[in-house]
């Protein structure tokens, strides 16, 4: 059934469709009509979704959520949240309601700075180009002006060029690592574009330098582009509290106060020293953090490559968060890079992505990344809370139920007598078809005594 294809790209999207279930699906008809249930039914919103990428051929929705009740650096905020992943939003909705009543979050950024990169190899004598280097560098600043004048009129531009030699790794092998500050924009265009023409200006600085020999002049640019690990571009965020708020919780849970704080703060250690519960501990801050990147039009692969990269710098993959219990204070904190933008690229053409944006008060890039590390942050709490209390499978289990409710087609009545009836018992698809088809069965057998003869 598989076949490979030439010029798919040339279809139109109908015929796209047609090649795709003939060839790749077992039933082409429920395909072909399942790809057309997702399509926009207004022509324009879905011309405009198609422009996002190549080769569409139906939509993939995904929900989008409110997590209301955020309290950031003593702004009140409703946090829009595109996530499909069971008790997310209800777990960032709830710890948000939790610090609400303690001081809310706090955050502050450590800095913007996003890097570029030039690498490219030269056969000359190392110490010649770090001589050469300073003039080099005039050029590239100069020779760049028209690209980064709009940049520089609103704060950014570049920042800094380093030469680094890699000739150790690598023969002959250097790299220019440039620093830039591109205000509320990502920037990855502006920085590509700026390092392409870097590329340019350092070919020509060669071709024309004086008292160069032609293995000298001849510099291969091997490729130019950003990089997604912005160590520099840092928010810190963070909720404090006197460890006596805690009463509550700890006597629904048969512990006191400090011993529910000092359990937290031990379990958030365990992911600083061993890289396997780190991997799932920071994978539940970015379920919060990627939610609301998505929701803003930003690029979530990008935020977890850099964060898992920072998690990783001392050489050991570590958690992302912190939690010390010093003097009666339960201080948790988060600190990760993240290089957003509120203005260009998706950010300026999904309109969901925009109404976004409005929801959270237009904000600036900075602003966004003082929200994402608090959800991040929200996020991180909930899941350890839980996991030291609880246990993490309540809250998804609740969701898994509703799943499944759904996908058996139980009506209100029914759904709401199966969630009181598996308070108690182990939630799977089985049970749960076995409590319907039970029930269903005694509602006919009462309808039919009842019924006169």
């Amino acid at each position: 059934m598989s076949k490979a294809i030439d010029g798919f790209s040339k279809l139109n999207k109908q015929q796209k469709i047609g090649w795709l279930t003939e060839h790749y699906s077992g039933d082409s008809e429920a395909a072909a009509r399942e790809f057309a249930q997702w399509q926009h039914p207004d022509t324009q919103v879905q011309k405009v979704i198609d422009g996002f990428t190549e080769n569409t051929i139906s939509n993939y929705t995904l929900p989008y959520s409110i997590a209301p009740n955020f309290l950031i650096n003593s702004k009140l905020y409703a946090v829009p949240m595109v996530i499909e992943e069971s008790s997310v939003v209800a777990a960032a909705s709830s710890a948000a309601k939790f610090w609400l009543e303690r001081g809310g979050f706090h955050a502050e950024i450590a800095g913007t700075v996003k890097l570029g990169q030039l690498h490219f190899r030269w056969m000359g004598d190392p110490e010649r180009l770090q001589r050469m280097f300073p003039e080099i560098r005039t050029l590239l600043m100069s020779g760049s002006d028209d690209i980064t004048t709009n940049m520089r009129r609103r704060g950014g531009g570049i920042r800094d060029i380093e030469l680094l030699d890699f000739t150790h790794a690598e023969p002959f092998y250097f790299q220019l690592r440039v620093s830039f500050e591109t205000c509320d924009s990502m920037g990855a265009n502006f920085i590509n574009s700026v390092l392409e023409r870097f590329g340019a200006l350092l070919e020509q600085f060669m071709t024309e330098y004086p008292g160069l020999d032609d293995a000298e002049r001849d510099v291969d640019i091997v490729m130019a582009i950003l990089s997604n690990y912005t160590p520099e571009c840092l928010v810190r965020a963070w909720v404090e509290t006197p460890i006596a708020s805690f009463d509550d919780l700890a006597r629904s849970q048969g512990m006191d106060a400090a011993a529910l704080a000092d359990r937290f703060a031990t379990a958030v250690r365990i992911a600083e020293i061993d890289p396997y519960r780190a991997t799932t501990h920071n994978k539940g801050i970015f379920n919060g953090i990627d939610a609301v990147v998505l929701a803003t039009g930003n690029d979530f692969r990008a935020i977890e490559a850099c964060g898992h990269t920072y998690a990783s710098r001392d050489g050991q993959y570590r958690s992302l968060s912190h939690c010390t219990v010093e003097n009666g204070v339960f201080r948790f904190e988060l600190r990760i890079p993240l290089a957003l933008g509120t203005v260009g690229g998706l950010t300026a053409l999904h309109p969901l992505a925009k109404r976004s944006l409005e929801i959270l008060g237009h904000p600036s890039s900075c602003d966004l990344m003082c929200i994402v590390a608090s959800v991040g942050l929200a996020q991180n709490f909930a899941a350890v809370r839980s996991l030291i209390t609880t246990g993490i499978q309540q809250g998804h289990m609740k969701m898994h139920l509703i799943n499944i409710l759904n996908h058996l087609g139980a009506s209100e009545e029914e759904s709401a007598a199966a969630q009181y009836f598996f308070q108690k018992q182990t939630v799977s698809f089985s049970a749960v078809r076995a409590f319907l088809e039970s029930r269903r069965l005694a509602s006919e057998e009462s309808t039919s005594v009842s019924r006169p003869v």
